[in-house]
C-alpha cells in the first residue's frame, strides 16, 4: 500500500480569487432570490430553527428588563397609594365640612322658617359655648345688649322653646335653657288645653309636670305647648312631649316626665324674641313687700 504523508502546504485558489467567486456566487444567489423566491421555504425553516436560540438569547436581557419594571411599578405604585391616602383624608374632611354646612344651612333655613311663623319680631344668634356652672344648664349666644338683647326675652329654635334670656352683656348673653332646675315654665296641654306649670330636670335633661293632680287627665306622648299666660313665650310653641307617668294613691300628685321638643343640647343657631309690647321687663329679685301697721283713730266724746 502506497501512502505519502500530506504535503507540507496545501494548494488552491488564491484567496482573491476565492474571495471574488464568493462573492459573484452571493450576488448571484440574491439575484435569483429576489426574481423568483426560491429561497423563501428555506429561510422560514431556518428562522422557525433559530427561533428558540434567539429566545434563549434574548432570555437574560428580558428578565433583567421585567424586574426593573416590577421594581419601577412597586415603588410608583406605593407613590401613588400614598398619594391617594393623603387625597383620601382631604376628601373625607371636606366630605364632613360640607355636611356640616349643609346641616347648619338646613337649620338656618328651618329658623327662617320659624322666624315667619312667629309672631314676635326675633333676632338670629349662635350658641358659642356652655356655661361654667356644671350644675346648671345654661349656655353664651353671640348677641348681647349692643345688639337688642333684653333679660327675660324668650329663645327658640325651629322646634320649639329652648330657654330664656336670664343675663345681658354688651355682646354676649346668658341663656338658661328650660331644662335647668331653677327653670319655670308655663304651659297647656294640646289635647285637652289642661294648664300647668313644667320644671327643668337639671342635669338629666328632662322636664318635670310638678304638681299635677294624680287624676288630671294627662297620657303618654301628649304635646305640651307654652301657655303664653307668663307674658314671655308666645302661646302655642311647643315645649316637650310626656314620656313617662307615675301615679302612686298614696300622693297626691303624679310624677310626669317629658323630654323637650327643641335641640337643646343640639343646634347652634336660635331666634331670640322680642318682648311683647305693654310688658316691663322683670325685676331682677323681688323684695319683701312691708306693710305699715294701720293707726288708730280716737273715738269720737259723744
Amino acid at each position: 500500500m502506497d501512502y505519502q504523508p500530506p504535503p507540507f502546504f496545501s494548494r488552491g485558489p488564491a484567496p482573491l480569487v476565492r474571495l471574488g467567486f464568493f462573492v459573484s456566487l452571493a450576488v448571484l444567489l440574491m439575484v435569483l432570490d429576489g426574481r423568483f423566491r426560491y429561497a423563501e421555504s428555506i429561510r422560514e425553516v431556518i428562522a422557525l430553527l433559530a427561533y428558540p436560540l434567539q429566545r434563549a438569547a434574548l432570555a437574560p436581557g428580558e428578565l433583567l428588563g421585567a424586574t426593573a419594571d416590577f421594581f419601577t411599578t412597586q415603588v410608583a405604585l406605593k407613590q401613588e397609594n400614598d398619594q391617594l391616602k393623603a387625597k383620601d383624608l382631604v376628601a373625607a374632611s371636606d366630605l364632613l365640612t360640607l355636611q356640616a354646612l349643609r346641616a347648619e344651612n338646613a337649620q338656618l333655613r328651618r329658623l327662617l322658617e320659624a322666624r315667619e311663623r312667629v309672631p314676635r319680631r326675633s333676632t338670629l344668634a349662635e350658641i358659642l359655648y356652655q356655661g361654667r356652672d356644671p350644675f346648671s344648664r345654661k349656655v353664651i349666644i353671640d348677641k348681647g345688649g349692643q345688639q337688642g338683647i333684653e333679660p327675660g326675652q324668650a329663645v327658640i329654635d325651629d322646634i320649639g322653646v329652648v330657654g330664656q334670656v336670664t343675663r345681658v352683656h354688651p355682646l354676649l348673653a346668658e341663656v338658661t335653657l328650660v331644662t335647668d332646675k331653677e327653670q319655670r315654665t308655663p304651659v297647656e296641654v294640646v289635647r285637652n288645653g289642661l294648664r300647668a306649670v313644667i320644671y327643668g330636670g337639671g342635669d338629666k335633661g328632662t322636664l318635670d309636670l310638678s304638681y299635677t293632680a294624680a287624676n288630671a287627665d294627662v297620657q303618654a306622648d301628649d304635646l305640651i305647648v307654652t301657655s303664653g299666660i307668663d307674658g314671655v313665650y308666645p302661646p302655642g310653641l311647643p315645649v316637650c312631649k310626656v314620656t313617662k307617668i307615675e301615679r302612686d294613691p298614696a300622693y297626691s300628685f303624679a310624677k310626669i316626665t317629658c323630654i323637650p321638643a327643641a335641640g337643646t343640647d343640639q343646634n347652634r343657631q336660635v331666634l331670640v324674641l322680642t318682648r311683647e309690647a305693654g310688658l316691663p321687663p322683670p325685676p331682677a329679685e323681688a323684695e319683701p313687700l312691708v306693710v305699715a301697721p294701720k293707726q288708730k283713730r280716737p273715738k269720737k266724746r259723744e
